[in-house]
């Protein structure tokens, strides 16, 4: 019982030393051969390094712009056809109502001629009618007379019939006969007045409906008429005819697109900008261009929120006057502020950027002779410096071109 106490107490007396050796051994091992697999030799002629500085971070982008009309119409016909003649030629300026085009449509002249006719056949069945109400209108008019000379007659006998009755002169039949007479009068009287007055409004209703649809035929010969006006295809602005893709004895389609002509009273800039800044641009920035050493303001008029192969286009226009002799597709270095400038801690741009992703960065030490990766965060970027907001500090030196040939090692050695 007395030995295996003594065992345990001599464990525990000298098992931190043992765990000191191990650690010292294992880092002995990690710095003879770990460190020598993360380390690799470069020439110091092939790498940039550059300065981490302290000073005024200008919170802008740089672009391509390309200069565009301020707008631009389509010419798209609103009614086919064949081209007959071409009026004017790209590049011509054109007044609004100015003739570009004549079109020819057989189709749309035969659908004129069955309308006209149409139309015709309607006003001559129009006046018939009408003759044919008038017709009917004195008939009942002479139908109406008859019946009122007719019960003025019964009315006659009946009121003769009756003082002869009294006196005893005349049956009492021929008195009833003749009362039954004059009655029946009264009722086809009152009859002939119920139904000419249902005819009159039968009538009216029917000329104000054929008066309406007359209307309408006529409505629709001037839209036909006005159909073939419409083959003669017309500039719909002042401006520039830019494009007219037709030729002649084509046939075009109705709403084809055929051409633009470019509204050259004003111009604008068209850009493209990296996805990275679609969440910071939006209307109402302003940018500047410069041209023949003088300044000229932009402003963002429409930013487009579709991203194509990495870049969104946006649009600008000037604020007040704009470069003279401007000419469409001429290209300008557009400088689009995105804030205010501040103080910051920064790097000067390089390729380092497309390995690392801004994530981490070779860091010199004080020798100048090993580069260490380290892990840094990089907030904004403009055409010149990186604003780097942690991991570097004023003083310290980077390697800011690219890594590419570096793969994963941790360390680089600088060889002159």
């Amino acid at each position: 019982m007395d030995r295996p106490i003594e065992k345990k107490s001599f464990i525990r007396r000298y098992a931190l030393y043992i765990a000191a050796a191990v650690a010292v051994v294992a880092l002995l091992t990690w710095i003879v051969f770990g460190s020598t697999a993360s380390t690799m030799t470069v020439e110091r002629a092939d790498v940039t390094v550059s300065d981490v500085t302290r000073g005024k971070f200008d919170d802008y982008v740089r672009l391509n712009g390309q200069v565009v009309p301020i707008q631009v119409v389509q010419i798209s016909p609103e009614e086919g056809g064949i081209v007959r003649e071409k009026v004017v030629e790209e590049g011509t300026r054109v007044k609004k109502g100015d003739v570009i085009l004549r079109l020819s449509n057989s189709n749309l002249d035969l659908q004129i001629l069955n309308a006209e006719a149409e139309l015709a056949e309607k006003q001559n069945l129009l006046r018939n009618t009408q003759v044919a109400m008038q017709q009917d209108r004195l008939n009942n008019r002479t139908e109406e007379a008859t019946l009122d000379m007719d019960c003025n007659r019964k009315l006659r006998a009946f009121q003769q019939n009756s003082r002869l009755y009294k006196e005893k002169l005349i049956s009492k039949e021929v008195y009833l006969q003749s009362r039954e007479d004059y009655n029946l009068a009264q009722r086809k009287q009152r009859l002939i007045g119920q139904r000419l007055k249902q005819d009159s409004v039968y009538r009216h209703v029917q000329m104000a409906q054929m008066e309406d649809n007359l209307q309408n035929m006529r409505k629709n010969v001037l839209l036909v008429r006005e159909r073939k006006n419409k083959l003669e295809v017309r500039s719909a602005i002042d401006g520039e005819l830019g494009l007219l893709d037709v030729e002649l004895g084509q046939n075009i389609q109705a709403g084809q697109n055929i051409g633009q002509i470019n509204d050259l009273s004003d111009f604008k800039i068209e850009a493209k900008i990296d996805e990275h800044y679609i969440d910071r641009v939006r209307p109402g920035l302003i940018a500047t261009i410069t041209r023949d050493g003088k300044q000229y303001q932009l402003r963002v008029r429409k930013v487009y929120p579709e991203v194509r192969d990495g870049s969104f286009r946006t649009d600008f226009v000037f604020v007040s006057s704009r470069p003279a002799q401007m000419r469409s597709g001429q290209t300008y270095y557009v400088e689009l502020a995105l804030g205010k400038s501040s103080q910051a801690t920064l790097i000067p741009r390089g390729t380092f950027f497309q390995t690392t992703g801004g994530n981490w960065i070779y860091v010199l030490d004080r020798s100048g002779k090993k580069a260490y990766r380290r892990s840094i965060s990089i907030a904004r970027q403009n055409p010149q410096y990186y604003e780097v907001t942690e991991g570097l500090e004023p003083g310290e030196k980077v390697i800011t071109s690219g890594y590419e040939a570096f793969k994963d090692n941790e360390v680089l050695i600088l060889k002159k």
